[in-house]
């Protein structure tokens, strides 16, 4: 598995053909704790700076958008219920989406370290 980073404060783990989105550190930081979630209904394909997930959090109300253009595998539907699980450090709580069929240069255009907080 590979793990990059976007601006915008996702981190983007690769596994084999699915790229799996959630709010890293660095975007936790920036947006403050999240308090509520807006899962947009989402088309099949994604473009690149779509919205994925509008945010309501301690310090913004924000939009999170993809960093690149793929297809849309599933969302984190549990969101809805559980908003603060963005707030957690697992990855396996504060994913976002999952997406397939990605250019895999744009995936690799993303930054291996992650943002400094700050």
């Amino acid at each position: 598995m590979t793990i990059r980073y976007s601006d915008n404060g996702l981190w983007v783990q690769k596994a084999g053909n699915e790229y799996t989105l959630g709010l890293s550190i660095k975007g936790q930081d920036d947006l403050g704790e999240v308090m509520f979630v807006d899962l947009t209904d989402t088309a099949a394909t994604i473009e690149k700076n779509e919205t994925l997930i509008g945010v309501e959090a301690a310090k913004a109300v924000t939009e999170l958008t993809a960093p690149f253009a793929g297809k849309l595998v599933k969302k984190n539907e549990g969101l809805s219920e559980n908003p603060e699980a963005l707030n957690s450090t697992d990855f396996s709580e504060n994913w976002i989406a999952v997406l397939s069929d990605v250019d895999e240069t744009e995936f690799n255009a993303l930054s291996e370290k992650e943002p400094q907080i700050g």
